[in-house]
């Protein structure tokens, strides 16, 4: 088996890539991982070298970006409340607006409350890849992230995250 490192991911050869897929693929559908390899490529989120008469593919930048983006809007499971908000404030530039649209979802699917246009609010941290994601793209420039001990008539925000057995 042909491993190739991108980043911090191991990838496999097309060859094998398919004989894995396949292998838990009931259609055995060559042409949709074909397609589907087409348009990773196209999209510019993987790349295809040729080393020693193997073929191998690799994540470009923007590919391990998304990868990172992935598994970042991924919430894990809510630990016991420890009293503190999470409060993050960012002034993401106008250039960058998908970048800040990215961003605003990330903060959702992390279960961040929007307090105010660019204030989040939540009783819990960011998971590690969404830290991983914002210092790998650039994005932490333009954030901050703090924990907030006290805050007046939060009553809300305890009702609206269902911290009422706190």
């Amino acid at each position: 088996m042909s491993l190739l490192l991108a980043g911090d991911m191991f990838l496999v050869t097309p060859h094998e890539m398919k004989k894995r897929l396949l292998r838990g693929n009931p259609f055995g559908d060559r042409r949709a991982i074909t397609k589907t390899a087409y348009y990773l490529a196209k999209k510019g989120l993987i790349k295809y070298i040729d080393r020693d008469n193997e073929r191998f593919i690799k994540l470009t930048k923007t590919g391990e970006l998304e990868a990172l983006l992935a598994k970042a809007r991924v919430a894990e499971p809510t630990p016991k409340w420890d009293g503190k908000w999470r409060l993050i404030i960012f002034d993401i530039p106008e250039e960058s607006n998908h970048k800040r649209y990215l961003f605003r979802t990330l903060l959702k699917k992390n279960n961040f409350f929007r307090l105010q246009q660019s204030v989040y609010i939540s009783p819990h941290p960011l998971n590690r890849e969404a830290i991983i994601y914002l210092e790998k793209s650039g994005l932490i420039d333009f954030i901050r992230i703090m924990k907030v001990e006290e805050m007046d008539n939060d009553k809300d925000l305890i009702k609206k995250f269902q911290l009422n057995g706190h």
